[in-house]
């Protein structure tokens, strides 16, 4: 029977991982849904929730890929859109005479 101790540990050692992990996750994860009504960083907590769950779930690996996919494609685009310069109906700056 001394075998049989060391693998009941380890489930009961997984279980408990997983449902600590579930809890603290999924309430960091709602708080940061809540800060999106509330005031706070939600858009850093949020992550930070599916990152934790992300540790035992695929689920929740998938959204924040997808997540972190659509946040580098924002960035991409307000860069491109800063550094293209004033758009064609712009006037042009004070003091300088038009071409």
């Amino acid at each position: 029977m001394w075998i049989q101790e060391p693998i009941m540990f380890d489930v009961a050692y997984r279980l408990a991982r997983r449902i600590v992990i579930a809890i603290v996750g999924a309430t960091v994860l709602a708080v940061g849904i809540a800060m999106m009504v509330l005031p706070g960083p939600a858009f850093i907590v949020i992550p930070i929730g599916l990152g934790i769950l992300g540790l035992e779930f695929a689920w929740a690996r998938r959204w924040l890929k997808a997540a972190k996919d659509k946040a580098e494609a924002a960035l991409a685009m307000a860069r491109s859109a800063t550094s293209t310069g004033p758009g064609p109906g712009s006037a042009p700056p004070p003091g300088t005479s038009p071409q």
